[in-house]
């Protein structure tokens, strides 16, 4: 959904499913060990992994999966569509998503889609899975201990949050005792440096470890630099212009196919994005 928040969230935090990253097409359990559609297409069955614990010491449970989903449809926040487009508000989701044991999450759809559609949106992080116990006692005035969290944790993910400084940085402390493994870093400090002439600096003068999204002088510049490894792949990033659609020029789709083959895709590639990004046009 947001790609910086959903990097250090991805860290953090467990969610029901997750998937390969060599191979997107495998979806793989995280606390849930094994799910199931029932053949109408509407019911989910998915049994949660035994043993797991959250940061805290308690126990992850179905009641947790249900309440952190329950969580997400009543803040209604930006993410919420994920979960919501599935028929979930505020007066069903005690309904369509509940717990009959603690091993046990049973989550109902408004009407069938593609199961594979339904398992990626709980890849996402407005899915994943809070320390329900610890959030109750967090909460304030209804908001389901939304301000507790905006800067600490009630995860039981690979990495435990330190310490969230907004537009600064976060540290985050490797979780010894996590299920999958314990992580190889012990602590990893994530720091907010919007320019990248400044991240090459520090990255040539040892201050920082890891530099990313240079720009392609900079990528030049580095290049003959044997004391730096410079390592380039492929990644998906979403580029787009947002319409108001309550404008009602703005809402006709004539108008945005018009927007659309206005954009001089190639000039952007080479003089704005330097080569750093190939077009390719697929649905949003």
């Amino acid at each position: 959904f947001e790609f910086s928040g959903s990097e250090a969230v991805g860290n953090i935090y467990d969610r029901l499913l997750s998937y390969d990253f060599k191979d997107v097409s495998i979806i793989k359990g995280q606390v849930a060990e094994s799910w199931a559609v029932a053949e109408d297409g509407l019911t989910y069955t998915f049994k949660i992994r035994k043993g797991m614990k959250f940061h805290s010491g308690n126990p992850v449970t179905a009641a947790d999966a249900a309440y952190s989903l329950h969580r997400a449809v009543a803040l209604n926040k930006s993410p919420a569509f994920i979960l919501t487009q599935f028929g979930f508000t505020k007066d069903n989701m005690a309904d369509r998503i509940r717990a009959p044991d603690a091993e046990t999450l049973l989550i109902r759809v408004e009407k069938p889609v593609a199961p594979s559609f339904f398992y990626y949106c709980l890849t996402a992080t407005v899915s994943s899975v809070v320390d329900s116990k610890l959030v109750k006692t967090k909460e304030a005035n209804g908001d389901f201990g939304n301000e507790f969290l905006k800067t600490n944790s009630a995860a039981s993910g690979a990495y435990l949050l330190r310490s969230w400084k907004a537009k600064e940085s976060y540290t985050l402390d490797a979780n010894e005792n996590y299920w999958a493994g314990k992580p190889k870093n012990k602590r990893v400090v994530v720091r907010h440096i919007g320019e990248a002439a400044t991240q090459r600096l520090m990255l040539e003068k040892g201050d920082v470890d890891y530099a990313r999204n240079l720009e392609k002088d900079q990528i030049i510049g580095i290049s003959a630099n044997k004391s730096i490894v410079l390592d380039t792949g492929v990644k998906g990033s979403l580029m787009y212009l947002g319409l108001n659609q309550k404008n009602p020029i703005l809402a006709k789709p004539e108008v945005r196919q018009a927007l659309k083959l206005l954009v001089d895709y190639k000039s952007v590639e080479e003089n704005i994005l330097k080569g750093t990004r190939t077009t390719h046009q697929a649905f949003l």
